[in-house]
């Protein structure tokens, strides 16, 4: 097959109490497996199954609405890869002083980054992301609905939270503004934040 499921960065428990084993199993395990195979379907004997995640997500966002479903599965492919790396055991606090120096000059100072963060998270009605970008130079906080990504607005994705329900329900039910608190508190992956930011 031309995609495939990336394996976890972490074991299945590293992140407990914050996220259980149990939500990894269903969220990577089917979710994420999920797209993996519909994207493989529906590339299947196409030019695109030659082509990289990347080139498949702004080939078929670029033919909207005909490619429709590939772009859906490709981006959450994509999505749910990156999620992965933006969480880590023992994770959240503040990031390096590069980063926040940005974050300070960018976005008015980490605690109103938090905030403003948090905001773009729980407001996002129903399922998506909220994220931290970069944009013509300069940090942007947004949000996306459903498989939407700032790969297919131009910009370069630094941080995301995937507030979709399957991403906390188990744990959190509908307490979404105390998962994205904790994400931010305890799980956030600085070190990999900072590397995208280059």
């Amino acid at each position: 097959m031309a995609f495939e499921l990336p394996p976890l960065p972490f074991a299945l428990d590293a992140l407990e109490p914050h996220i259980s084993a149990r939500t990894f199993e269903f969220h990577h395990g089917k979710h994420h497996a999920a797209y993996v195979t519909n994207l493989n379907n529906l590339t299947k004997d196409t030019d695109l199954a030659s082509k990289s995640l990347e080139e498949v997500i702004k080939t078929a966002a670029a033919d909207l609405p005909a490619k429709q479903g590939i772009f859906n599965n490709a981006a959450q492919v994509w999505n749910h890869t990156f999620f992965w790396n933006c969480l880590k055991k023992g994770g959240g606090g503040k990031p390096g002083a590069k980063l926040l120096a940005r974050i300070e000059s960018d976005l008015g100072g980490f605690d109103k980054f938090k905030e403003d963060f948090k905001n773009a998270a729980v407001t996002q009605f129903g399922s998506g992301w909220a994220w931290l970008v970069l944009e013509n130079g300069k940090l942007k906080i947004t949000k996306t609905a459903n498989a939407d990504l700032p790969m297919a607005h131009g910009q370069t994705a630094l941080l995301t939270v995937d507030v979709w329900e399957h991403a906390y329900y188990l744990d959190w039910q509908n307490r979404r503004p105390d998962f994205v608190q904790c994400f931010l508190d305890n799980l956030v992956n600085w070190e990999f934040v900072e590397a995208n930011l280059g």
